[in-house]
């Protein structure tokens, strides 16, 4: 009895702990989907990245690039006056030389420019039988070797600097610096065009001008000989000065003829004949003064040839500033005409290389290990995401 109370207090107090269970993992089998993704991986991963390695080392050709840079230079004289001040800034408007240039390189005009300098479908389809893809097609029309030359000719521009490189990939290095100078010899040309177009402009605008200056002059003078012909005078100031030295003269008859005619008073009385006739002559002198006063702009117009001498001399100095103006107006558009031919005779605009068109020895493209990195890494990713898809409608259904 005491052994089993020993035992009953003990059980409460010192449980005892049933074994954990011991199971054994069994070999996991590969399933249907195991072997669909690896065989969905070697048939869009592996194979093609094999046959890109293929292609890339086995077929594609070797192409050797050149390399120029340049920019453009411009020499601008300001012009002596503002009437043609525009012309030293031709070339500043929206889009600068650069700009134009940048875009040209990669025209249709310069493309045919070039092809008629050198074969450029036989340069770019000489390997097409072994290498189709990096190759131009023998038979490709006007527009394929366009696209395929903005594959093989790269230009970057930067617009701070204005400066300009250029790369052309080739299959032959002689073939690549040719294609290079060519491109090189083109835009100098086409700057030049540029610049002769805008001397032509200036040259015709200073023409321009030239020919209404002096139209305007050739009618002020005509003006001015007219009004000299209806009035009869060559200068209205030598005429004011003559009628003034004539009204002084009355003056000077007038003082005396009074003088006199104080002293008959003196003498003899009013019936006297020489009083009578001293009166006479002061009388017709006082008209003259009164007359020739008038004619110069005294209140009333003349009552013999012509007007007064105030309209006449407002209407000959308006001619005359007229024909001034006209005069400077033509001096200066002499000016600007002369400028703008000698302007016209020298170069303004011109290419400044910093960077000849070199000839390349080692080929550079296609890069191969780039090109077959980058085919891994999309088709990996473009795989899992097939792979992403089919489980995802798996576990929808």
């Amino acid at each position: 009895m005491a052994e089993e109370q020993s035992k009953a207090d003990a059980s409460p107090k010192d449980p005892i702990k049933p074994r954990p269970s011991v199971r054994i993992a069994r070999r996991v089998r590969p399933r249907k989907r195991h072997l669909f993704l690896m065989i969905s991986a070697q048939v869009l991963i592996l194979l093609p990245s094999l046959l890109t390695a293929w292609y890339l080392w086995e077929r594609a050709a070797d192409q050797y690039a050149s390399y120029t840079g340049f920019t453009i230079r411009r020499e601008e004289a300001p012009t002596p006056t503002d009437v043609l001040g525009s012309l030293g800034n031709l070339s500043s408007g929206s889009s600068s030389d650069s700009d134009v240039l940048f875009e040209y390189i990669h025209s249709q005009d310069m493309i045919r420019r070039i092809a008629d300098l050198h074969d450029l479908s036989a340069m770019f389809s000489r390997y097409h039988d072994t290498d189709p893809i990096f190759a131009l097609r023998p038979d490709g029309t006007r527009e394929d070797l366009r696209d395929y030359w903005r594959r093989m000719v790269q230009v970057s521009y930067t617009s701070g600097s204005g400066l300009i490189e250029v790369r052309v990939n080739a299959f032959a290095p002689q073939d690549a610096q040719d294609i290079t100078q060519a491109i090189f010899d083109q835009s100098l040309t086409r700057i030049n065009d540029m610049t002769a177009i805008a001397r032509a402009d200036s040259i015709q605008f200073a023409r321009t001008e030239l020919t209404a200056a002096e139209a305007q002059l050739q009618a002020a003078r005509q003006a001015l000989t007219l009004f000299r012909s209806a009035n009869q005078v060559i200068s209205p100031e030598a005429d004011i000065q003559v009628q003034m030295g004539l009204i002084n003269t009355l003056q000077q008859q007038l003082g005396e003829e009074l003088i006199k005619l104080d002293l008959l008073s003196e003498q003899a009385n009013e019936s006297d004949p020489r009083a009578v006739q001293s009166k006479l002559r002061i009388e017709a002198i006082r008209k003259r003064i009164a007359e020739e006063r008038r004619k110069l702009g005294g209140g009333a117009d003349m009552q013999g040839e012509g007007g007064d001498y105030a309209s006449i001399v407002t209407e000959f100095e308006k001619l005359t500033v007229d024909r001034e103006f006209a005069e400077q107006k033509y001096t200066t558009a002499l000016s600007n005409f002369d400028t703008a031919q000698a302007e016209a005779r020298r170069q303004t605009r011109y290419l400044a290389a910093f960077e000849q068109p070199t000839l390349p020895e080692s080929a550079e493209y296609p890069r191969r290990w780039l090109i077959l990195g980058l085919t891994v890494l999309f088709l990996t990713v473009g795989w899992s995401i097939l792979v992403l898809i089919y489980y995802s409608l798996r576990d929808r259904r």
